[in-house]
């Protein structure tokens, strides 16, 4: 593939976009000939957009595409402007291209009905239906997502021409793409017959399926990794490691795409110019690991990438027609409210847990530091942590503070922790066999889960003493953490006399107490992540749990700029914080967009205390 050279994003340069764009997203430019795209990368980069783009294109051409998210909380749905389920569905106004979630409770119940198939009517109904509680865990909701993705590697998807997989964010897919690997070796070496997944046999059955997978997954000629990132350092950082990460268990085939580059029309508006030259630096400064990469970038659009006509201009260079903005007035600059507000109410108690969570990319490590840094410059005790496995709060920190403790949920740590307090205490009375056959069945990559759980509970109890705030991973990974506390809390009371039960406290119960527990959703101000913060807050208020306040991160809109494309996506950003407000959200606080990265103590301070938004 040859070299591209930076897309302007300028109106004088949208004839030359229109042909480089175009050339990058066509079928053969980004992965050669291969047959399987996974779009990856840090979220809010613009995964979603660039693979609904590529399969339009691939569509377009003639070809039979299927575009598949594996992302827990994708919305595919909403960018298509069509329901989708588990099952390809054609795509009305997309001759040739079908789409499909892989939804992680659908494909558990169909995993449940077909492990437990042998033994209806074999068993005594009690025990069919303890067997079927024993597969109701994260363990079993995980390997029955990642069945259906290794069916579409191993022939399921054999109807088309091409396969475009959008990813859920990094961390997320990173444990995706090494199951294929992780399964076949646990399967191949697992001698006792046992797993946490119930009869090996049932396992047994699906071990050709996984290494099928695992090879397509290896071979260049097959599989391309299509990086996504944006002209910034973080999500550089991230591609870069991810890269490597990717390289490490095979998938070496890998494209850059920078999307979102932003280039000033004109010196006469300085944050434009400041923006630009933000971008420049983050680019020039790229990783070696990415800058070997075929690399091409996709300029920023003044539009929501939401419908049909909106992700075909990104391959044809054309745009829908753009409202022309206004900068706003001093009246709605003032008018809302900031983070520091936000702070003053949770500094009214000395303890108590704040998850910040949300859709990747939309600033929830930063806002979670610096809520911490604020609380703690205050002279309370906090502790700081997250649940994402690809985010890094002591990086964005970048210091130490009194009263701050920093933390992290490692999986890697949390795995090697739990297997040895478990052969410690289970396996201390075994004999040498029993001891062989309990390491062995802890080997299962399902232990990484049951390990993460555990210490997200512990965490989730430390805010009994202290203030604990909780920086979680992307909203798919969350929900699925979520599933597993649900689970937890019914298999607790299931075991419980009445009398106990009544006075049991579990995680879930914490976090369904408002006293306790308060969630801050963040989001930006454009269609997609709102839709999705607004999808978040009601599968929590399924589980019980309501949100608190949103923050709405990285804001233009209340800024005076010049430049058409940000004028216009200001305009655009105070329709979705108008519509937050209208309903949404019993609290909101508006963050604006910072010209430098929020880096360090003193500008995460700045962040949480500033009682202005201008």
């Amino acid at each position: 593939m040859r070299r591209l050279p930076p897309v302007s994003g300028s109106e004088t340069g949208e004839s030359r976009a229109r042909g480089y764009v175009a050339d990058v997203l066509a079928p053969t430019a980004i992965g050669a000939a291969t047959r399987f795209l996974f779009f990856t990368g840090k979220g809010g980069v613009g995964k979603t957009t660039l693979a609904c783009s590529t399969a339009l294109s691939c569509a377009a051409a003639g070809e039979r595409v299927l575009l598949v998210s594996t992302d827990p909380a994708s919305n595919l749905d909403e960018m298509l402007g069509t329901p989708l389920g588990p099952e390809p569905t054609p795509v009305p106004g997309a001759p040739g291209l079908s789409a499909a979630n892989i939804a992680p409770e659908e494909a558990a119940e169909s995993y449940r009905e077909r492990a437990l198939a042998p033994y209806v009517g074999v068993v005594p109904e009690a025990e069919l239906a303890g067997m079927r509680e024993a597969l109701s865990g994260a363990c079993t909701t995980e390997i029955a997502s990642f069945d259906r993705f290794a069916g579409l590697l191993a022939g399921d998807g054999v109807a088309f021409d091409r396969v475009v997989f959008d990813t859920a964010p990094t961390g997320h897919t990173l444990r995706l793409l090494d199951l294929p690997r992780a399964w076949t070796d646990f399967l191949r070496t697992n001698t006792h017959g046992a797993s946490c997944l119930g009869p090996h046999g049932g396992l047994v059955t699906r071990e050709a399926r996984f290494r099928a997978a695992r090879l397509a997954l290896e071979d260049p000629a097959q599989t391309t990794v299509v990086l996504v990132t944006r002209a910034d350092a973080a999500a550089l950082r991230e591609a870069a490691r991810t890269s490597g990460e990717l390289s490490d268990i095979g998938l070496g085939n890998q494209r850059l795409v920078v999307n979102g580059v932003f280039t000033a029309t004109g010196a006469d508006d300085p944050v434009a110019t400041a923006l630009a030259a933000r971008g420049q630096r983050a680019l020039a400064a790229m990783p070696p690991i990415l800058a070997a990469l075929p690399t091409t970038s996709v300029p920023l659009r003044a539009f929501d990438m939401v419908g049909l006509d909106a992700l075909r201009a990104v391959v044809q260079g054309g745009a829908p027609p753009k409202r022309e903005a206004e900068p706003p007035s001093d009246a709605e600059t003032l008018a809302l409210p900031t983070l520091s507000a936000l702070v003053d109410e949770i500094a009214a108690r000395p303890a108590g847990l704040v998850m910040v969570m949300g859709k990747g990319g939309v600033g929830k490590t930063t806002i979670a530091a610096a809520i911490a840094v604020e609380l703690a410059s205050r002279g309370l005790d906090v502790r700081l942590s997250t649940t994402d496995p690809a985010a890094h709060v002591s990086a964005t920190l970048d210091g130490a503070l009194p009263h701050l403790t920093v933390g992290r949920i490692d999986p890697a740590a949390e795995r090697e922790a739990y297997v040895d307090r478990v052969m410690s205490t289970k396996g201390k009375d075994l004999d040498a066999d029993g001891r062989a056959l309990l390491l062995e069945d802890l080997r299962s990559p399902c232990t990484e889960e049951v390990a993460v759980f555990h210490a997200f509970a512990r965490t989730v109890s430390a805010a009994k003493k202290e203030i604990v705030i909780l920086d979680t991973a992307p909203t798919g990974h969350t929900l699925l953490l979520l599933d597993a506390t649900g689970a937890y809390h019914r298999d607790v009371l299931r075991g419980m006399e009445p009398g106990y039960a009544a006075r049991a406290t579990t995680p879930l119960m914490r976090l369904q107490d408002p006293s306790y527990t308060k969630i801050v959703l963040v989001t930006l101000a454009e269609t997609t992540p709102v839709s999705e913060a607004a999808q978040l807050a009601l599968d929590l208020g399924r589980a019980g749990i309501t949100p608190w306040a949103w923050v709405v991160n990285g804001t233009i809109a209340m800024t005076r700029v010049r430049d058409p494309i940000l004028a216009a996506r200001a305009a655009g950003e105070r329709a979705q914080i108008a519509r937050i407000q209208a309903g949404l959200a019993k609290r909101v606080a508006v963050v604006p967009l910072r010209l430098e990265e929020p880096h360090g103590v003193e500008a995460l301070r700045a962040l949480a205390s500033a009682r202005e938004c201008g």
